[in-house]
């Protein structure tokens, strides 16, 4: 019987079969590290807001602490968000006439909060409590970047599983003194393993622990 295809068919047949199976791979691998995106997680994309808060401006410009607007960051789970109260302490005798600041003063004239726009929003499954983390030795900037340089804040780090498991596993190299934990400035020391080591053993983390599925999931 005569060959209906010749001898190169073969080999575009093959060719096909390879071509799909890297398709395949190729929309696997996206479908698996889809969350590892920047675009995807939102990393370093500044959020609108109905008000244009600088934290630069307030932190490095006028020196303001992070705890005077979120109050209670070291006692809670929340950091809080600050009522419209805390920012006219200021703002009832300083750019008392801005226009940019108008929605500021109709939130405290008609009492209704400003609906400000989360830029860090954990799964409904996530756990997470500020104050441990913040009384363990965590920088605020360990997790939310160099707040003090953002005009508009976004988020530094995708906070995904893979990200807080990095730390989690070997919190000694995050770790720093309690009463540096609010610096925007802080610079860690050459030995900051044995360092970490010494805090980590100071300030009581339980290393064994942090690994727990139930310390984030609960």
């Amino acid at each position: 019987m005569a060959q209906v295809f010749p001898r190169s068919a073969n080999w575009a047949s093959k060719a096909s079969i390879l071509a799909g199976l890297l398709v395949v791979a190729s929309i696997l691998g996206v479908v698996l590290n889809i969350n590892r995106i920047y675009f995807v997680n939102q990393v370093n994309v500044a959020i609108d807001q109905p008000v244009h808060f600088s934290h630069k401006h307030h932190v490095t410009g006028m020196g303001i602490d992070c705890r005077y607007c979120h109050t209670s960051v070291e006692v809670g789970a929340f950091a809080g968000v600050p009522p419209t109260e805390t920012c006219m302490t200021c703002h009832s005798q300083i750019w008392t006439e801005a226009p940019i600041l108008e929605p500021v003063r109709a939130s405290f004239r008609d009492n209704v909060p400003i609906q400000w726009n989360r830029v860090h929003d954990l799964p409904d499954f996530v756990y997470f409590n500020h104050s441990i983390h913040v009384n363990k030795g965590i920088g605020c900037q360990s997790c939310h970047g160099q707040v003090d340089q953002m005009p508009l804040m976004w988020k530094a780090h995708s906070l995904n599983m893979e990200w807080c498991l990095d730390c989690h596993r070997d919190p000694a190299q995050h770790i720093r003194p309690r009463d540096q934990v609010f610096s925007m400035n802080y610079q860690y020391p050459d030995d900051q393993e044995s360092f970490g080591q010494s805090l980590v053993a100071e300030y009581g983390v339980q290393t064994s622990q942090l690994t727990n599925c139930s310390i984030c999931h609960r």
